[in-house]
């Protein structure tokens, strides 16, 4: 299996910038598709972005296109989620998750993914 690590979060004013990173380790494979979702109370658990294996092609949720940037370091076995502009309503839970087996479903679906993260809280204060 897999276990990732989350880290990076905190409390940051509306306007500022926080990086995220998610560790992984186990049987993992540089292959994995990644991905950040988020929760806020609440609220659902949401797509945010998504990296293939090689890192050549992202996806994001249209509110953080421009605002967020995903990328991966596959030599350390570790994705990103560099936020920027932060507003109030990107206070949640950010949660990494990885692709192992794929079930023909979108990547912004929730069951695409095979192994999750503890997760990591954001905060934005106005």
């Amino acid at each position: 299996q897999v276990q990732l690590v989350e880290s990076g979060g905190g409390l940051v004013q509306a306007g500022g910038s926080l990086r995220l990173s998610c560790a992984a380790s186990g049987r993992t494979r540089s292959s994995y598709t990644m991905g950040w979702f988020r929760q806020a109370p609440g609220k659902e658990r949401e797509f945010v972005a998504a990296i293939s294996g090689s890192g050549a092609s992202t996806y994001y949720k249209d509110s953080v296109k421009g605002r967020f940037t995903i990328s991966r370091d596959n030599a350390k076995n570790t994705v990103y989620l560099q936020m920027s502009s932060l507003k109030p309503e990107d206070t949640a839970v950010y949660y990494c998750a990885a692709v192992e087996t794929y079930r023909g479903l979108e990547l912004s679906d929730r069951s695409m993914y095979d192994y999750w993260g503890q997760g990591t809280q954001v905060t934005v204060s106005s």
